[in-house]
């Protein structure tokens, strides 16, 4: 069993907590210190609890959080060296840093923490699975192509925490200057709708329970659309598709292999 819950997914700061109900990580902490304080409470988690958190990249509502939870809690924070060296300066001094190297795997009591590299306009950005004896989550946000690497690594995932960030049309109409929507449809910026969907579809087994849409855009997206889109490329299949709320936090989801 894993239980994990959206404690932010959006520009104003992203964590998600990851528990097998004895081991507790967080995967990303762009929040500051109260509101993560706050959100962990409401799903029954202290922060001295944490045993890590492990960084995507460097962008600030990823890793805004990170020093001050590091400092008063002394939480390790593991990141690639690349990361490291491009943080933000108002991040401040991290107590306990654990770099890691693209495709390492740390583990933590029962949890392995697996890293792979993805597309994105950071310094050496990459997302997670998190797996034990009986569960599999798989964490892909913030990129702009699937790769070969990306679909075997989320392979045979219970859950999948998938970026589905903007729709391409709303995108080219919508009032972003064209110099930010190349970035943001470029290989190396966001998922679009469309491509989160086939993503799933190339993903489909089975065992997967759930599905969580994360990063939506406020101005370039609307839930209902991602959410259909994501049903379709499953047709059929019984699994859950939720979209994340992208200034709150979400429900403690659970799921079994």
């Amino acid at each position: 069993m894993i239980k994990f819950a959206l404690l932010g997914s959006g520009s104003s700061g992203n964590a998600t907590l990851v528990t097998d109900g004895v081991n507790s990580i967080l995967i990303d902490n762009g929040l500051s210190l109260k509101r993560l304080e706050e959100r962990l409470a409401a799903v029954g988690v202290c922060p001295s609890e944490l045993k890590g958190v492990f960084v995507t990249h460097e962008h600030g509502d990823h890793v805004a959080g990170l020093g001050i939870l590091s400092r008063k809690h002394r939480v390790p924070v593991y990141l690639t060296e690349g990361t490291r060296a491009s943080l933000p300066l108002g991040v401040g001094r991290i107590e306990r840093l654990e770099t890691v190297e693209a495709g390492d795997t740390v583990c933590i009591g029962g949890l392995s923490i697996s890293s792979f590299s993805i597309a994105h306009d950071a310094a050496d950005p990459v997302s997670y699975t998190v797996t034990n004896a009986s569960a599999k989550l798989g964490f892909a946000t913030d990129f702009g192509h699937t790769s070969h690497l990306v679909r075997t690594r989320l392979a045979h995932s219970h859950a999948l925490v998938i970026e589905s960030n903007y729709c391409p049309h709303l995108l080219r109409t919508g009032s972003y200057p064209p110099k930010i929507q190349q970035r943001i449809s470029s290989r190396s910026g966001h998922l679009s709708n469309h491509d989160a969907a086939k993503l799933l579809s190339e993903l489909a087994h089975d065992g997967l329970q759930l599905v969580v849409l994360v990063h939506l855009s406020r101005e370039n997206n609307l839930p209902a659309l991602a959410s259909r889109l994501a049903r379709e490329a499953l047709p059929g299949h019984p699994a859950e598709i939720i979209v994340a709320p992208p200034d709150g936090s979400s429900r403690m989801f659970e799921v079994h292999g």
